[in-house]
């Protein structure tokens, strides 16, 4: 029995070693599919705008997911009874 965990042990690293080289593959030819959603560079359209409040939308995103992992973070650490 300790064999087959072995050989299954051994089939789930090399699935697990599979999934992470199709990911990288992908992350590497992300940027070759990349285009300019917004076009800030237009004169008198607004288009400026829209790409400001796209960036900001971003920056919340980014700060809330910041906040949101240290919120966990620190619920899972050990609390002090004194306090």
């Amino acid at each position: 029995m300790p064999l087959m965990m072995k050989q299954v042990r051994r089939i789930r690293g090399l699935a697990g070693l599979l999934c992470c080289a199709f990911g990288m593959l992908l992350a590497l030819t992300a940027p070759a599919g990349a285009q300019q959603l917004v076009d800030a560079g237009k004169e008198g359209d607004g288009s400026g705008g829209l790409a400001f409040v796209l960036m900001v939308v971003m920056v919340v995103a980014i700060g809330g997911s910041l906040f949101f992992m240290d919120h966990v973070r620190r619920n899972r650490l050990p609390q002090d009874e004194d306090q």
